[in-house]
């Protein structure tokens, strides 16, 4: 039915859950700037972090989008400085891979999924990755879910300073691929970042409700809704076959 097969990722083909309260979480990452000369108690390092952070999603993106998104690793970098540290982007890679991992509870693929990127790959279809989310993360649990070879493209928010829903982060997917809004379809469990930014640039949609949904929306207008997470009923919604 569609050319092109346009997925979200975390909520739509992977759930996960992740903690950032955990004292534990600060403890360890407070002894990892510890060994590289930036000392933090663990409250201090996560109140700094909140507050960078925040500092962070303020200040507007490259063309003033209206969703902004930023670069995490930039975060981790100015815990180093802010303590007087030069860190290079080895570092801070090593640094926010090893936050993420201890603030994770599990990441694990939906079941179906891999069989359902077979078929559609079977069939000739195009399939592509627009996420919201950060590519220091993203990219490396791609590939520990074994699927980061499964898409014609991927595309992450932080890469490009924007995310869903805006338009931009839209445009930019369809003129990187040469793709036409009408032979797409938009894949997601969001009603508001995936259904209606990919709607409002003319692609078709399909809602699906996952335990990642920020709430069952009744009035969530998409082409095809889902009402709970299943691979199966959507392969055949889609006649995924």
């Amino acid at each position: 039915m569609y050319k092109n097969y346009i997925f979200d990722f975390y909520g739509t083909l992977a759930d996960i859950h992740t903690d950032e309260e955990k004292r534990t979480v600060w403890e360890k990452m407070s002894l990892f700037y510890g060994y590289y000369g930036a000392l933090y108690a663990p409250e201090e390092l996560k109140k700094e972090y909140k507050n960078l952070t925040a500092e962070c999603r303020k200040r507007p993106g490259q063309n003033y989008e209206a969703h902004p998104e930023i670069r995490i690793e930039k975060v981790f970098q100015a815990l180093f400085a802010a303590k007087g540290i030069p860190a290079d982007e080895a570092l801070v890679l090593h640094a926010g891979q090893f936050f993420r991992v201890l603030t994770t509870e599990y990441i694990r693929l939906y079941k179906g999924v891999i069989p359902m990127l077979k078929r559609l790959r079977a069939q000739g279809k195009k399939i592509y990755l627009l996420s919201n989310a950060q590519r220091i993360f993203t990219e490396y649990e791609l590939q520990l879910l074994g699927i980061a070879g499964c898409f014609d493209g991927i595309m992450i928010s932080s890469d490009y300073g924007v995310k869903k829903p805006d338009r931009i982060f839209f445009e930019r997917l369809l003129e990187t691929y040469h793709l036409q809004p009408q032979d797409c379809i938009m894949i997601g469990n969001d009603a508001e970042t995936d259904i209606a930014g990919a709607a409002g640039i003319g692609m078709d949609t399909c809602y699906i409700h996952s335990n990642l949904s920020p709430g069952y929306d009744t009035l969530v207008k998409a082409t095809y809704i889902l009402e709970k997470m299943n691979i199966g009923q959507l392969c055949r919604l889609l006649k995924i076959t």
